[in-house]
């Protein structure tokens, strides 16, 4: 019996050992041509994980070329811009296609841009290139119930924006002026991705969608297509012959996966008394 058990126990170290030492080989040595799929899915409120996969399969050099897949409506703008700087870097070295899934607009479109080759579905929903910001004034809401606020700041327009008072005209022109540069630079990181003239990126920016046929004729995408296709379309620019290995994260469960779903984030986005600039698609 002894002899059995440890027979079991050798065997399983020994599995252990070429498992590790196969790994190891893995991420020095390419074994196959291999395509990395990534998902960019809900609205973004992060872009650490996003930022990680990038860069850990723009080093591997056995992964040969990318797949994003994107279904998101868009969120925060610094993390949609984390991801568009990344993505632009990573295409400077490797093929990325982004693959649209139902909803690829606003932020969504913006971390799309500078991809080697866009594909989107017929009926994808697309586009929505701009951004906004909302705050709530519950003044009317104090008044009603008799709570009166009290505040000391050190500066005029310390408390700006603050849902305990509406905005004046001073304020209002502030934030429209913060809005327009940060519309600026999406307009500019659409232009400068589709490598298309300033002029017709600040046509396509006026906040409307597209369908992913309408986005096709506008340049917006470079053709239509499944994720699937995407996927071949992927290896055949990267010269890979034959069905692809595709390799994608585990999926693990984490706080920022909670907020990404579409109901918790639309609370937090939509009702937390905190303004913010956004580059999401309105519901």
């Amino acid at each position: 019996m002894k002899k059995i058990v440890f027979f079991f126990i050798g065997l399983f170290v020994l599995l252990a050992i070429v498992s590790l030492v196969l790994t190891m080989i893995g991420k020095r040595i390419p074994l196959g041509e291999k395509i990395a799929l990534i998902k960019v899915e809900g609205i973004i409120l992060s872009s650490k994980e996003t930022v990680k996969e990038l860069k850990k399969y723009r080093e591997d050099p056995s992964i040969k070329a990318i797949v994003l897949s994107v279904d998101s409506p868009g969120g925060a703008v610094v993390p949609s811009q984390e991801i568009y700087e990344e993505v632009k870097k990573t295409s400077a070295n490797k093929k990325v296609v982004v693959s649209m899934g139902s909803v690829a607009a606003s932020g969504g479109y913006y971390i799309s841009a500078p991809a080697t080759k866009i594909m989107a579905n017929a009926a994808t929903v697309t586009g929505s290139i701009g951004a906004y910001m909302e705050t709530v004034n519950i003044s009317s809401l104090m008044d009603k119930i008799g709570i009166a606020r009290e505040v000391v700041k050190s500066a005029k327009y310390k408390d700006m924006g603050s849902l305990y008072h509406g905005l004046g005209a001073d304020e209002r022109a502030m934030f429209q002026g913060l809005l327009n540069d940060i519309h600026s630079q999406f307009v500019e990181a659409v232009a400068s991705g589709r490598k298309m003239p300033i002029e017709k990126a600040e046509a396509l920016a006026d906040g409307r969608i597209f369908t992913g046929r309408q986005a096709l004729k506008a340049g917006l995408v470079d053709k239509l297509g499944t994720l699937q296709d995407a996927i071949y379309e992927t290896a055949a620019l990267a010269g890979i012959k034959g069905e692809p290995n595709v390799v994608t994260k585990k999926d693990d469960f984490s706080v920022t996966d909670l907020l990404s779903n579409k109901l918790v984030s639309d609370i937090f986005v939509k009702v937390f008394p905190l303004y913010k600039f956004n580059y999401l698609m309105m519901n």
